[in-house]
């Protein structure tokens, strides 16, 4: 299978190198074009206003295209620019930290798995439910093993495939959950602190609310130990929305 592989936490992340690994030695063949320095909640921005510049990464088995852009930016420069062959499916992790809920709007490595399908192939998201891993390389199986089945085949076009995997290793996992995102969003504040000079600055922090979630959507079942997977379509119309307005504004007859 060929596969693009790319992230948001930087090409040298943990996550990446440890599902590059599995891939490969799954029997995979494995195209890396991931952010040279992390992008992590840049959402789906793309560059327009500067070049993009791609340095070639080889060192301890890996090798890999690192780019200086967005996520997005290195699945739209690798589908139209860095690949000979286009790939059978385009996969983004693995994250540093879950992607549940409203975090799909604001990840970049969801946003980097939708640049794929809105391009018209088959995409995985992948996180975990840790913001310090160390290791990810049961993850990385697990996701080889998982694209063997090809589970996009069951998926329409233009559908992300969300998997997150929950805070502890693979084989402790209470099992594969498939579930909607959870409605709840974050509750936010900011930290503030001065800087040396004693200037104010502002840190954003924020939690989802436990009492907000419902019991069978992803951010409730990953916190239970489930692994998630929610297909996502980017469909923006409120269709129900849109039949009231057209009722009230517009003429009859």
């Amino acid at each position: 299978m060929r596969i693009l592989l790319t992230n948001d936490d930087g090409i040298q992340a943990v996550g990446i190198r440890d599902l590059y690994k599995a891939l490969v030695a799954a029997g995979h063949d494995v195209l890396v074009a991931a952010p040279i320095s992390e992008q992590s909640a840049v959402g789906h921005a793309i560059t327009i206003a500067a070049p993009l510049r791609v340095k070639e990464f080889r060192e301890n088995g890996f090798s890999g295209l690192g780019v200086s852009g967005t996520p997005a930016d290195c699945v739209k420069l690798a589908l139209t620019t860095l690949m000979q062959e286009p790939p059978d499916v385009v996969v983004s992790g693995i994250n540093a930290g879950p992607n549940v809920g409203v975090d799909i709007l604001y990840s970049g490595t969801v946003s980097a798995a939708t640049e794929g399908a809105l391009m018209g192939f088959p995409a995985v998201a992948v996180s975990g439910d840790d913001y310090a891993p160390k290791d990810q390389t049961g993850q990385g199986r697990y996701v080889a093993g998982f694209l063997a089945g090809r589970p996009w085949e069951a998926v329409p076009p233009r559908c992300v495939l969300n998997l997150n995997f929950p805070a502890r290793p693979v084989e402790q996992a209470l099992g594969l959950r498939i579930c909607p995102p959870t409605p709840a969003v974050y509750k936010d504040w900011y930290v503030t602190r001065q800087d040396p000079r004693g200037r104010d600055y502002h840190w954003l922090t924020g939690v989802i609310p436990p009492e907000a979630l419902s019991p069978d959507t992803d951010r409730a079942l990953l916190t239970q130990g489930y692994i998630t997977l929610s297909p996502l379509r980017f469909d923006f119309t409120d269709r129900d929305t849109m039949a009231r307005l057209a009722e009230r504004l517009l003429p009859v007859g």
